[in-house]
Formats: C-alpha cells, structure tokens, sequence
C-alpha cells in the first residue's frame, strides 16, 4: 500500500503545506462545494482533511468508503501532530520531496542550474538543490531543514 494522500479543505489550508514538507501527497481544495471535495477525494482516492463536522456526518464517510479525518485544533501544529499521531506516519516522512506551494515532485537540480537563481551565500555554502518543475522554486537543505 502506497504512502496516503490528503485533500485538505479550506477550514486547514496550512495542514497541507506542512504535509507537504513532509512528503506526503496532500491538496488544498480551494473551492467551496463539499460534494466536489468528496467527488475529488473518491476519484483520486485521498483522504478529507477537515475541521467541518457536516463532512464527518456523509455517508460515505460513515459507512467507511471514504477516509476522513476531523481535525480538532485551529493551530497548524497541533494539527500536524494528530494527523501523524492518529495515522501512524511517525515514520513515513519523505522532507522536501514535494514543491510545499503546488504540491509536484520535486527534481535534483546542479549547481550550475541554479547559481543565477539563489542568493550567494546559498550558492557558496550549498551543494544539494531540487526544484519545482511547475512553479521553478529552488529549495536547499538550509536552517529550514
């Protein structure tokens, strides 16, 4: 079985960036109509990360066809910490894998691919860079890391 992949509603926006840096495959849904959340998680086969209890109360959810974690606290850190916790990813963590912004692979990347696209410091003391193949960010193993 693969590593699990998230759909993250708007009530958790931030929870999917720090899954992301994280490595695991997790989408914003931006939208606002549940049903295309809950059509979008089904054909992707994600689970609903959500504060939304009327979410919870579908019955697809509660029949168990469709995973669905309630998050309990509006702080991104505690937030992080259940999704770990309850789904036992303590040790499935993949850092920097994925572009934190759109969510795509990230690519190894020389040094002379991004030497005009860092600041200098970061070019004269990093040796390891990936990039976003979607959105061009460069990313590094910096204090961040």
């Amino acid at each position: 079985m693969g590593a699990p992949r998230f759909i993250a509603d708007q009530n958790v926006g931030k929870l999917a960036r720090w899954l992301r840096m994280l490595g695991f495959d997790a989408v914003f849904f931006k939208g606002q109509d549940d049903s295309e959340m809950v059509r979008l998680a089904l054909d992707k086969s994600k689970g609903i990360l959500t504060r939304d209890t009327h979410i919870m109360e579908r019955k697809l959810v509660t029949s168990g066809r469709l995973k669905a974690l309630l998050i309990v606290s509006d702080q991104p850190e505690e937030q992080i910490c259940q999704v770990i916790k309850s789904l036992g990813l303590k040790n499935s963590f993949r850092p920097f894998t994925l572009c934190i912004e759109d969510n795509h692979a990230l690519e190894k990347r020389s040094e002379e691919d991004v030497k005009d696209r860092v600041p200098p410091y970061v070019f004269n003391t990093q040796q390891e860079f990936v990039e976003c193949p979607h959105c061009h960010r460069v990313y590094w193993r910096g204090t961040h890391w």
